[in-house]
């Protein structure tokens, strides 16, 4: 049998050899020996077979990464090389972690940040009624719980809450409206200034106090009404009258057990238009919380159409008010609230009204009085002409409010004019205070309303790129409103010839017997009747208490200051008087950077495309 030999050759098989498996093995042998000798050149393979594998070359291992072959012994390299790094980076890190870290420090809060934080102090030391847990005034508590129950002629029985006004436990509800309008504006423009400085929780806090009482002094459901109130307590102590209340007595507002009588109106347009202009502002601020928003745009809408139906002054024919906070008109009171519904609820019905020239004329818009151009509890004027000005340097709605309008804008240059001190519109102390209110008692509550509105004023011009304004032939920088500002804040401050700091807890230096009960009677568990305080009223030593926050009614017009409690033209902080200085501060305070927000007051203000004039009357030949 031939079989076929793999290497060329024919090669002989006998099945039945009988050789045995050692000489086959070695024939075999033999074999391949001669075959490697012949001249024939053998492959590689073929090579390999016939030498067997100890005799077998090493190959290159590689490793397929799809678009790249690369060593395999390289590969291992590399991974191990990226994986060495990666734990090198990584322990680099944790030790940087948690390692100490030395952050630098941030820059100390400048005086006007600490003096707001301080200033809002003051609402919490007021606040009548069950105090939250968290009112930080240690001396206070709750008090006047039965509010409205006590007077059994008044439909109104839960009167609980608000704010005290001053030194007394008198709630006015005409000054107290202001104040929570001027801290609503102040929210609405600075709001992310209150942020930085921690307070805009506290300060939302403190309106909503406000707005929460007012909302109970009238039906604030219905869509009219014919009353609601306008003060709790009284202090009427003229005539020798010895009748226990609010002024006679000198109690702490916890201990206090006389009758406090509530007073209604049925024709107080100032009152309800000022209270209005408080719950349209609060709308601004709240407009986050929509049903909250809504009931105070409500309670806005109703209190305005009452205030426009049944025109009087709340505080005719000999009220209590009279003597304490008289208002001398009505109309400025609807030019504010009118533009304060305006931007609630973006209605041009109120737009209309603001700028309606009869009632601007009214207001005394458009005549210099000594007190033109003071913003005051009593005269909203000049608020309500800044507010205007507002729309126009951003909104621009034109006809046919432009002219109106216009003219808002420039009564407002007028009033920054008289701030400064190249005119004579005001004079001032030799220590350099304005005398808004021509050397009158208790100057400061004008003084920080004014610092305000020349702060906004200036931000306003800085944020719609106005370099400025024309005084006459000259033109002013806004940075001079600024300066305006700071030099009359500052002196509150403590930069005045007696080195007094008027803000009580601001400074080292500041007045230690203020006017106030509640500060100035121990908390030692001893109840002091009626005229038991009367001691307490008048000793000569510092209050047991520091209300902290509070502004005194300040120097008088020759920066003399007499730190006595009993003579309150001097040592009584009020409502309204912290309320424009908290304004001030937070206008003041932080990084100018911030500025004002110029979106939020427009929030509820349609998209505006200014209506043609009309047309010209047909010519006639």
């Amino acid at each position: 049998m031939y079989g076929r030999d793999p290497w060329g050759g024919a090669m002989e098989i006998n099945g039945g050899d009988s050789a045995t498996d050692d000489d086959r093995s070695r024939n075999l042998h033999e074999y391949d020996r001669a075959a490697l000798t012949s001249s024939r050149q053998l492959d590689e393979t073929q090579q390999s077979w016939l030498l067997g594998p100890s005799e077998q070359k090493k190959k290159t291992k590689y490793v397929d990464l799809g678009c790249l072959i690369v060593s395999r012994k390289i590969f291992l390299w590399i991974v191990g090389s990226i994986l060495g790094v990666g734990l090198i980076i990584g322990f680099i890190a944790l030790i940087v972690k948690l390692a100490p870290k030395h952050h630098p420090k941030a820059p100390p809060p400048d005086n006007y940040t600490l003096a707001l934080r301080k200033a809002l102090m003051f609402f919490n030391a007021q606040k009548s009624g069950k105090l939250p847990k968290h009112n930080n005034v240690s001396w206070r508590g709750n008090s006047c719980m039965d509010d409205g129950k006590s007077d059994t002629g008044s439909m109104f029985k839960d009167l609980k809450g608000g704010f005290y006004d001053a030194g007394d436990a008198i709630k006015f509800n005409f000054p107290a409206s202001f104040a929570m309008t001027m801290l609503s504006w102040s929210v609405i423009e600075y709001s992310a200034k209150y942020e930085a400085a921690g307070e805009l929780n506290h300060v939302k806090e403190t309106i909503k106090w406000g707005t929460d009482f007012f909302l109970k002094t009238f039906n604030s459901s219905a869509d009219s009404i014919d009353k609601l109130v306008a003060q709790v307590g009284v202090g009427d102590t003229s005539h020798g009258r010895t009748t226990p209340n609010d002024h006679y007595c000198w109690m702490r507002p916890e201990d206090i057990d006389y009758v406090r009588p509530v007073t209604e109106c049925s024709t107080c347009s100032d009152l309800a238009g000022e209270m209005a202009a408080a719950l349209a502002a609060a709308s601004i601020v709240f407009k986050d919380d929509k049903p909250y928003s809504l009931k105070l745009v409500h309670g806005a809408k109703t209190l305005f159409d009452f205030s426009r139906k049944a025109r009087g002054r709340y505080s005719e024919r000999g009220s209590d008010a009279e003597i304490f906070y008289n208002s001398t008109m009505y109309w400025d009171e609807f030019v504010w609230g009118g533009a304060w519904l305006y931007y609630a609820t973006g209605n041009n019905t109120y737009l209309s009204l603001a700028t309606n020239p009869k009632m601007a004329k009214h207001a005394g818009a458009f005549w210099g009085s000594p007190d033109y151009g003071v913003l005051s509890w009593d005269n909203k004027l000049a608020g309500a002409q800044v507010l205007m000005s507002r729309l126009r340097l951003f909104l621009s709605p034109g006809y046919p409010y432009e002219e109106m309008l216009q003219s808002y804008h420039n009564q407002t240059g007028i009033i920054m004019c008289s701030y400064l001190p190249y005119f004579n519109s005001f004079n001032r102390t030799k220590g350099g205070l304005i005398q808004l209110n021509h050397g009158r008692p208790q100057p400061l509550q004008y003084v920080v309303n004014a610092a305000f509105l020349a702060t906004l004023f200036s931000d306003y011009l800085d944020t719609s790129d106005t370099p400025g304004w024309s005084c006459g032939p000259n033109f002013y920088t806004s940075d001079v409103l600024r300066e305006f500002a700071r030099t009359q804040i500052d002196y509150i401050l403590g930069k005045n010839p007696k080195k007094m700091s008027y803000l009580v807890g601001f400074g080292n230096h500041y007045p230690k017997q203020v006017h106030h009960r509640g500060a100035s009677i121990p908390k030692n568990k001893i109840k002091y009747n009626c005229k038991g305080g009367w001691k307490w009223r008048d000793s000569k030593k510092a209050n047991p208490n520091n209300i902290i926050g509070a502004m005194v009614a300040g120097p008088d017009n020759h920066d003399g200051f007499h730190d006595v409690r009993m003579n309150y033209n001097y040592t009584e902080p009020t409502l309204a008087g912290n309320a424009g200085l908290v304004a001030s501060l937070v206008a003041l305070s932080g990084d100018k950077s911030l500025g004002i927000d110029k979106n939020t007051m427009f929030s509820s203000v349609p998209p505006m495309f200014p209506n043609p004039p009309p047309p010209p009357a047909p010519w006639k030949p």
